[in-house]
């Protein structure tokens, strides 16, 4: 049988032989067997070729494309076989490069074969396919070198490569503008934080001018504070000595005008001082576990006189439970509430008491006096804020009493109630944590402190201002007590004096000697190493007052109020007596 494509060639019976009657038919059979084999594996080959996906082709890489598969010609975008073979006659124009057929011509001699090598073939369009191919060169035919080609179409891959190409250099450029655009905002943030660190340095200077303007107010404040405090102390205490004496009633009347005007220069100079110190957080709270009683003693005794004064009534419900806080912060809360108690109301009473609350107790102030609108019960608190002030005559003070008292309360962590009817009167209450006393704090504390009577005890008071000793010798002998006086130790100690009962001694002297010294020399000079004594000072800092305290030494500020001062010797001699 001769192929389609060589009508002229030989068949298969030909090139054997077979086609004349030869003498050898005895193998006739077996030939012809053999023939058909080779007949139907050529048809499954030439099926397989026809039919295959990838495209085939034959050629001779010296000069033109002897065949081609359906699968070539589809892929190239031609009709048929026949219009590629006549396309392609020359193996040159197979591929769309110039050269490229030399080139792979030029591999295959060194290589032997190519395979996955990647090239583009012209298309019948004048498109370019881009391919894959492995070139297998076939035995020596002659001087022809041929060669089987397998083709396989990437254009897919390709394009993914294209777009994938593509995508790399849209990402390139976007991360070239990012950094562009972050290198400026380098450099923008560059300069605002040198800008920050500009302004970051003006701050610090300006702050360090306002510190240093803040010391220096605060070193004036104190210097000033304390030149005033100096003659006010004394001038009350000197005024103090004048009411309780017998006089008439236009003389009685001016005293006590004299009284209460330096009691409000005394209450407005100590409030500033105080709130500027409470809004510095200069003060810190100093916790620990007291007798209620102690304290309650102490204010009864300050304060009922005042009441009396008014013809008010003062009453106190004691308690003997311990509470846990700052005896000196919690004093001030209830003076200053005892104080505008006393000061508003004009007929009726006062009421100092104690009441528990679970594990706190409410220590409560209240009062018959005016009363207090319901839409002024936070206002109160306010800096400056006086119900009723709108005339000067009606002002008491400056209003920053109860302003520190909430200060006060939230640096202890004391919440504060206040209720009122109005003219019918108000009730303040703070409430305090119950404190677990020591056995030795139980064994001392007493359910009353009853006021000690002064009469005839001795004291020495040492100040270097005339003036104070002047007028705390004219109050404390108004009370019936001997007082010595002083102006530093050598003049103490040239009075040849027995051992008194009690010390009072200013905290600055002259030549830079202080109260504390002072007072520890004099006990040892009378070999009294518990003499009572007590620290009178215009200063108000917090190192002094702890350092006092550790040296169990009372504190009182000037201006010293005489019911204070009464409380605490009374407090001292009675401790004494017992």
């Amino acid at each position: 049988m001769k192929k389609v494509t060589d009508p002229d060639g030989y068949s298969v019976s030909q090139l054997l032989g077979l086609g004349q009657q030869s003498a050898r038919k005895s193998y006739y059979p077996e030939l012809t067997a053999r023939m058909a084999e080779l007949e139907a594996e050529r048809n499954r080959y030439k099926w397989l070729f026809e039919n295959a996906l990838h495209g085939i082709f034959q050629a001779s890489l010296g000069g033109r494309l002897l065949a081609a598969n359906p699968a070539l010609a589809a892929m190239l975008g031609d009709a048929d076989v026949a219009a590629t073979l006549e396309r392609c006659a020359s193996i040159e124009a197979l591929f769309a490069e110039p050269g490229e057929a030399q080139r792979v011509a030029a591999l295959l001699h060194e290589r032997g074969h190519l395979q996955g090598f990647t090239t583009w073939l012209a298309g019948s369009d004048g498109r370019r396919v881009p391919v894959a191919l492995t070139l297998l060169r076939k035995p020596d035919q002659g001087e022809e070198i041929l060669v089987e080609g397998f083709v396989a179409d990437i254009t897919e891959r390709e394009r993914a490569r294209q777009e994938l190409l593509a995508l790399n250099a849209r990402l390139e450029a976007r991360v070239r503008e990012r950094t562009q655009r972050l290198e400026q905002l380098n450099a923008d943030l560059a300069g605002e934080v040198a800008e920050r660190r500009l302004i970051e340095e003006q701050l610090r200077a300006a702050r360090d001018l306002a510190q240093e303007a803040n010391r220096s107010k605060d070193r004036y404040l104190a210097a000033a504070s304390h030149d005033l405090l100096q003659p006010l102390n004394a001038a009350r205490l000197l005024v103090s000595t004048l009411r309780e004496r017998k006089f008439d009633a236009d003389t009685s009347r001016l005293v006590d005008t004299i009284h209460l005007s330096l009691e409000g220069a005394e209450e407005l100079l100590t409030d500033l001082l105080d709130i500027a110190r409470l809004d510095q957080e200069r003060i810190q709270p100093q916790r620990e576990c007291f007798s209620l009683s102690r304290m309650l003693c102490g204010l009864v005794a300050e304060y009922a006189p005042r009441a009396q004064r008014k013809a008010l009534r003062f009453r106190c419900v004691e308690s003997s439970l311990c509470v846990d806080s700052d005896f000196r912060l919690l004093g001030r809360v209830l003076r200053n509430l005892l104080s505008n108690a006393c000061r508003y109301t004009e007929s009726g009473s006062v009421l100092l008491g104690v009441r528990r609350r679970g594990d706190a107790v409410s220590i409560e102030v209240h009062d018959s006096g005016p009363g207090i609108p319901a839409d002024q019960l936070q206002a109160i608190f306010e800096e400056y804020h006086q119900l009723n002030a709108e005339r000067a005559r009606n002002r008491q003070g400056v209003g920053l009493g109860l302003a520190i008292v909430e200060r006060i309360c939230q640096r202890l962590d004391m919440a504060i109630e206040v209720t009122s009817r109005p003219g019918r009167g108000s009730r303040f209450a703070v409430r305090v944590p119950i404190g677990q006393p020591s056995p030795a704090l139980e064994a001392a504390s007493v359910t009353a402190l009853p006021e000690s009577p002064l009469q005839g005890r001795r004291m020495l008071v040492v100040d270097n201002d005339s003036r104070i000793l002047l007028g705390m010798q004219a109050l404390l002998e108004q009370w019936g007590m001997e007082c010595h006086t002083a102006h530093d130790l050598d003049e103490a100690l040239a009075q040849g004096l027995a051992a008194p009962d009690v010390l009072l001694v200013d905290l600055h002297l002259d030549a830079g000697e202080t109260g504390d010294r002072l007072v520890e020399k004099l006990r040892r000079h009378w070999r009294q190493p518990t003499l009572p004594a007590v620290v009178i000072t215009a200063d108000r800092s917090e190192e002094w007052r702890r350092s006092l305290a550790g040296l169990d030494l009372p504190l009182l500020h000037k201006p010293v109020r005489p019911g204070k001062l009464r409380a605490v010797l009374s407090q001292l001699l009675g401790r004494e007596s017992r």
